[in-house]
């Protein structure tokens, strides 16, 4: 039974499901995501940002946690953390655990920092699951992309109210900038939705990853161009700015 289908007589029908494009004649459906995390925390007094780093990459490999752990460009002594999981219980019942283990507890959060976010389709993905469960994963976990910058960003609520043309042709020509960038293999990104989920209410998380940080930079810098950027952003930020420092699993 469906979403739609075990509902109250009268109650519009709710469904939660992604789509993509089509797989033959059948339109692609899916009813999972994956939800990604960042932490930055700060080393307590007396201990190096380097040692918090390899204590939390030890902590995720003992514990079987799959992350990547950043060395905090902008601070000596922070450290990031990116996990995930279809699962949002993942984070509960296994990250946090991390943080009361010996070398660890101690360390202080950046709650400015923390972000969360899940994965979501824009209708058109020729490989759906690829696109949810897989795509997100391979760029944070490819070896050659050492810098990561990650920002919450929201949209003003203009641009809720266009009509969906007009907001089809705004996200085209966002979209087509970042391809660009892709195609090239100058930056790589990670789009996740957080509505209800940021302390800030933000509605989007963006990860950017690359072999180098300069053309992540460029490309924030071109996308301020855009009508979108320009027009439609309430805020953004803070940014972080992290060098991959070790991948657990």
């Amino acid at each position: 039974m469906t979403h739609s289908e075990n509902r109250e007589p009268g109650l519009p029908a709710i469904d939660v499901r992604e789509y993509g494009g089509k797989k033959g004649t059948e339109r692609q459906s899916m009813d999972r995501r994956l939800y990604m995390q960042l932490l930055v925390v700060d080393a307590a007094a007396g201990q190096s940002g380097d040692d918090l780093g390899k204590r939390l990459g030890e902590a995720c490999a003992a514990a079987g946690v799959a992350s990547v752990i950043y060395a905090d460009a902008m601070s000596p002594q922070g450290v990031g953390l990116l996990t995930w999981s279809e699962d949002p219980a993942y984070f509960v019942r296994f990250v946090r655990p991390l943080f009361a283990r010996d070398g660890i507890s101690q360390a202080i959060l950046r709650p400015d920092y923390a972000m969360i976010g899940r994965t979501y389709s824009i209708g058109h993905e020729p490989d759906l699951e690829h696109a949810l469960l897989r795509r997100s994963v391979e760029n944070v976990k490819n070896d050659a992309f050492r810098w990561h910058v990650w920002y919450p960003l929201r949209r003003t609520g203009a641009f809720a109210r266009l009509e969906p043309h007009d907001q089809g042709m705004i996200l085209r020509e966002h979209a087509q900038i970042g391809m660009a960038y892709g195609a090239q293999d100058l930056a790589h990104d990670i789009r996740l939705a957080c509505y209800g989920l940021d302390a800030a209410d933000n509605e989007f998380v963006i990860g950017l990853v690359g072999r180098d940080l300069h053309p992540l930079s460029h490309l924030v810098q071109a996308m301020r161009r855009t009508r979108q950027t320009s027009e439609f952003i309430e805020r953004m930020g803070p940014f972080f700015v992290g060098y991959v420092a070790q991948r657990v699993g």
